[in-house]
Formats: structure tokens, C-alpha cells, sequence
């Protein structure tokens, strides 16, 4: 490190100006014809008593807003999509007339919640909701899907009781 005042200072306003070390180390290399390591490049930055400036991090982008996840609907009932004017009619037929959602004691294996669904046709089937947050469910019907109403009313009535159960 055998440096005059002269490449001292030069050194010294390149770090100034946001040079990093391997840019230092090769300058010297080309301006001055001194071969240095990296690690001498540091001792003599070090000697300077020049901090090297961190650069400017990129600005974060504007974040989107998220959307609620399924578990946080409001306490109220939404209308149902056969509510609406216009809506096609759904069949009136259902047995059951309600659904009901119940909560295991004892959580299935690999599952955050589990419990039971009774659709207003009677129909039953398992749910569980995972660590990601995503919500499964296996019918006793191989094949079955419930109307939509009766998946939004399933979501709501899980909703509640989840939110009874403080979960």
C-alpha cells in the first residue's frame, strides 16, 4: 500500500462519490497500476477513515390493498345471489331447509379446525380449514356440490361459529 497524498485523497473521493470496494480495488489497478486484494482495498479504506456508502434502497411499491380472507365476513347475512332482481331461480326443494356447521373437539390431522356440514339437502360432509388458510371439504356423496346458496350460507354459518368458539 504504497500510496502517495495525492491517491490518497483520489481513494478517498471515490468512496465519496459511492464507489464500492471491488470498484476502488480495480481503479487502482488501471489509474495507479497498484495491485491490491480486497481485503488490503478494506485496511486502506480503513486507514483513509472513510465509511463507504450503503446504497439507496429502490422505493418500495405501493402495496394493493388485501382481500379479506374467507374467515372474516361480517356478522350480518349478505343477500344471497337469488336475492337479487333478476336472479334465475333456484330450486325450492330442499329438505333440510338449513345448514348447520359444527366444530371437532379433536382437529383432524394436518388441519388448523375441522368439523361437519349438513347441507339444506341433507347431505353431509367434513371441512377442515389448513395452515395456509384454505378451506377443503369432502362430502359423503362422491361427487357432490352444493348449490351456491347453500355455500354461502356454509360460510357464513362457519363464520359464526368459529367467531363463537373464539377462534
Amino acid at each position: 500500500m504504497n500510496l502517495d497524498d495525492t491517491q490518497k485523497k483520489t481513494v478517498a473521493a471515490w468512496i465519496n462519490e459511492g464507489a464500492k470496494l471491488n470498484d476502488i480495488q480495480k481503479r487502482l489497478a488501471t489509474e495507479f497500476a497498484v495491485t491490491l486484494t480486497y481485503m488490503e482495498v478494506r485496511m486502506l479504506v480503513d486507514d483513509l477513515k472513510v465509511m463507504p456508502k450503503d446504497p439507496t434502497p429502490p422505493p418500495a411499491p405501493p402495496k394493493a390493498p388485501e382481500p379479506l380472507p374467507p374467515q372474516m365476513m361480517p356478522d350480518e347475512e349478505a343477500p344471497l345471489a337469488n336475492d337479487l332482481p333478476g336472479a334465475p331461480e333456484e330450486s325450492t326443494d330442499l329438505t333440510g331447509g338449513r345448514v348447520t356447521v359444527t366444530v371437532d373437539k379433536l382437529t383432524r390431522p394436518g388441519a388448523m379446525v375441522s368439523g361437519g356440514v349438513t347441507f339444506r339437502d341433507g347431505v353431509t360432509a367434513q371441512w377442515y380449514l389448513d395452515q395456509q388458510g384454505r378451506l377443503g371439504l369432502a362430502s359423503s356423496k362422491d361427487g357432490y356440490k352444493p348449490a351456491a346458496a347453500d355455500v354461502q350460507a356454509f360460510q357464513i354459518e362457519l363464520d359464526k361459529e368459529l367467531r363463537r368458539l373464539g377462534l
